[in-house]
């Protein structure tokens, strides 16, 4: 199937029965088991991002691109932070409901930016990048495109998620395909560590810090690269 069908599978997914569900695990409504397992593990990501954002101590000067931004679980601290944030995601009802979540939790939402794009049609330059729990959407014979074009966005640095393609992890997602669920509608593709840090390389860019989550349900390899 060619990525525009991954895409539009997403795009529909996210703003119609997915949104609700992902609102939900993203927030701090009702959910089951399961979801607030991976709502644990998706904070965690979020809060080592924002770890070594802080500990760098420059935050408030940088311009920041959110791709695949959500409700809003980064886009919004960086924003409170001081720094200046463009803010994407392919679905139009993630948008606004980020939005929403800006308008009743800060103060000052100048420096926020929010748009309806896929990575694709990003543009623009910013100091860093940063891309979390998108790739999972992409196949491997798009994810080289897809991490070139993000890097070409990125001034100084990119940080990307991803699910890594592990035998472990790759038998866990043989098994969960037996049991799909109704709000289970998008693909999950997992991808090799070792092809995501050759592409930033390729692309220009050295490895500085890298951190695995893992949860019972959720699992992301966190990566930091800054340009040589």
């Amino acid at each position: 199937m060619q990525a525009i069908d991954d895409k539009t599978i997403v795009r529909d997914y996210f703003n119609a029965t997915g949104f609700d569900r992902w609102r939900n695990i993203y927030g701090d409504g009702e959910v089951n088991k399961v979801q607030r397992d991976i709502r644990v593990g998706h904070q965690q990501t979020i809060d080592k991002v924002m770890g070594w954002l802080e500990a760098d101590g420059n935050l408030a000067q940088l311009s920041i691109c959110d791709a695949g931004c959500g409700v809003g679980s980064l886009s919004l601290p960086l924003a409170k932070a001081g720094a200046t944030v463009y803010a994407s995601d392919i679905s139009e009802k993630m948008v606004e409901e980020a939005k929403q979540q800006a308008e009743q939790t800060l103060d000052d939402t100048s420096h926020l930016t929010f748009d309806v794009k896929d990575l694709e049609e990003l543009t623009g330059e910013y100091h860093t990048v940063i891309c979390l729990d998108v790739l999972i959407h992409y196949p491997d014979e798009e994810m080289e495109k897809m991490i070139s074009h993000l890097a070409s966005l990125a001034n100084s640095r990119i940080i990307l998620s991803f699910a890594p393609k592990t035998p472990c992890y790759t038998l866990l997602k043989k098994v969960g395909e037996f049991f799909p669920g109704p709000s289970k509608t998008t693909r999950a593709y997992l991808h090799k560590e070792s092809e995501v840090r050759e592409i930033l390389e390729k692309n220009g860019f050295t490895l500085q810090r890298d951190e695995m989550t893992k949860t019972r349900f959720y699992f992301s390899r966190l990566l930091e690269a800054t340009r040589s």
